[in-house]
Parts: C-alpha cells; sequence; structure tokens
C-alpha cells in the first residue's frame, strides 16, 4: 500500500503530473530511480481517473517516395515544412519554418515569417546550416511538394549549397512524416498558446522557449526516450547505460517482480527515411515524435 501511495504522489505531483508513463519511467531512471513499469503506472492512472482514455487514431496506409535514405549520424538527413500559426487578425497567419535533423530528431533551424516563399527558405536553409556549423555537401533535406518547397530559388540555392534534395511523392501534401509528427508535439504540447498570437514578436519568444524544450529537455519515443541534445551530442550512450544499471540493480533487488529481461536501453543505431519496404528494408525506428 505504501509503494501505492508513492506512486499515485508521483503521478499527481505539478513535477510529473503532465508526463505519460512512457516519458515518466525513462526520467525516473535518469534521476537513478525505478519504481514501477510503464504497464503499472497506466493501470493506477486508469483505476483512480487520473488520465483519461485516448481514442486511437486512424491511421492510412502512406507508401513513402522511392528514393530511400540512411542516418547513422547526425547532419546526414534533415527534414523541413511550414506550419501555420494563428493571429489575433481574423485570416491573418504566420509561417513557422522548422528543420529538424531525422537522426536525433533535433530541431537544427527555425524561423518565423509573415508568409511563406522560396526566397525565404532559401535563406532559411543556408541560416541553419551556418548555425550548425557544419558543410552542406551532401546532405539531405527531405520536404512535401510545396510550393516553397519547389520553387527555383530554393532549388538554385540548394544546388549551390550541394545539398540534395528530396521530395515526398507527387501529389501527396502529408507524406513527410517527420517534419508532420514534429508539428503534431508542438499544436498538442500543454504549453501551446490557448489565444493566438498577436504579433511576430510574441510568436518568436514561443517557438524559442518550445525549441528549448523540446531539445533539451523532450524525452523522444523513437530514440529510447532520450532528449534530441543527448542524441544529437553523443551523450545517449552515458544516459542509457546509466538506465540499464538502474534497472539491473533493480531487478537484483527483486528478482520476482521481472518475469523477461529488462527494458532495452541500446541507443537507435540507423534511421531511414522512405523505406523501400518491397525490398526488405525495415524502419529502425517506428515510433514518430
Amino acid at each position: 500500500m505504501h509503494e501505492i501511495t508513492q506512486l499515485l504522489g508521483i503521478l499527481c505531483s505539478r513535477r510529473y503530473a503532465g508526463l505519460s508513463p512512457r516519458q515518466l519511467v525513462p526520467q525516473l531512471a535518469d534521476e537513478g530511480l525505478y519504481l514501477a513499469s510503464e504497464s503499472t503506472l497506466y493501470r493506477l492512472q486508469l483505476q483512480h481517473g487520473l488520465r483519461a482514455r485516448k481514442t486511437a487514431p486512424t491511421r492510412t496506409h502512406v507508401s513513402r517516395a522511392c528514393t530511400v535514405h540512411r542516418a547513422s549520424r547526425p547532419n546526414q538527413v534533415w527534414s523541413w515544412d511550414i506550419t501555420l500559426l494563428p493571429t489575433t487578425v481574423r485570416g491573418l497567419y504566420l509561417h513557422l519554418y522548422l528543420v529538424m535533423d531525422v537522426w536525433s530528431r533535433r530541431i537544427v533551424g527555425w524561423h518565423v515569417a509573415m508568409r511563406s516563399s522560396a526566397a525565404i527558405a532559401a535563406r532559411f536553409v543556408i541560416q541553419a546550416c551556418r548555425d550548425a556549423k557544419i558543410d552542406p555537401r551532401g546532405l539531405v533535406l527531405h520536404s512535401d511538394n510545396g510550393t516553397p518547397m519547389r520553387g527555383s530559388t530554393l532549388l538554385a540555392t540548394l544546388q549551390w549549397l550541394g545539398v540534395i534534395a528530396s521530395f515526398s511523392r507527387p501529389h501527396v501534401s502529408d507524406d513527410n512524416p517527420y517534419s508532420e509528427a514534429l508539428f503534431r508535439t508542438l499544436k498538442h504540447t500543454p504549453a501551446y498558446p490557448r489565444l493566438p498570437f498577436v504579433d511576430l514578436e510574441s510568436a518568436q519568444r514561443w517557438v524559442a522557449n518550445f525549441v528549448d524544450w523540446y531539445n533539451g529537455a523532450h524525452r523522444h519515443s523513437a530514440i529510447r526516450y532520450v532528449t534530441p541534445d543527448e542524441r544529437h551530442f553523443g551523450q545517449e550512450h552515458r544516459v542509457l547505460r546509466q538506465r540499464r544499471d538502474v534497472y539491473e540493480h533493480a531487478r537484483a533487488a527483486n528478482p520476482r517482480r521481472w518475469s523477461r529481461g529488462i527494458r532495452n536501453w541500446t541507443p537507435v543505431a540507423q534511421v531511414i527515411l522512405n523505406p523501400d519496404r518491397s525490398a526488405g528494408v525495415q524502419l529502425e525506428t517506428r515510433h514518430l515524435p
């Protein structure tokens, strides 16, 4: 009973209440603590009405583009897209440009503008490469088939930089899974404003805070619940090794609670963009952010 009371206290605490059990268990492990499995925490949430049940989203099968891109380290494959941010002026939207590293899931560049265009996108990509301090030659930049993505100014800039342009299937507007998932996270985080943005500056401030949180604090389900920064900057091996030690200690202390081996805390080696399933290529990471 004491153990259940302790778990309920954690689930209801201000610090952890916003985390799902899948996020909470790795975070506690990073703090050197193992109390229960995800399934136990989900069961307690359901029994005590701490979280409403969610309806599973309807999934549609989508075939990806023909070219397969593999990433086994940072700055090999990037994905970018533009989403709209509402303003207090009816019918007026701000345009958020975001580019992420597919291997680490780290946001490597962002920009809020009053409109979307290939010219703005070209400057945005150049600045992202500068900020990342990389040689862009050979970098794969994936996007959907939107007008700015196909604009001659951007395509000429990518050719000048030596960047390889990668596109989703023709005539499919929602075939860019990594960026789509990132935007879903952005717009469904509890911190997303309930009211529209009053101006460009307020949107920029909020996006800057979101990027800091996403890169530095968000434990990503597709990369063993390490943060994008930890993976991007080579810290994931230390973090995952520490978690494995915590789990091994918990199993040694109470072996009867462990009917199987401990959770897999091996780093994800490779991420594949546009996997060719007909040729037997499989995704290393099946969950998207």
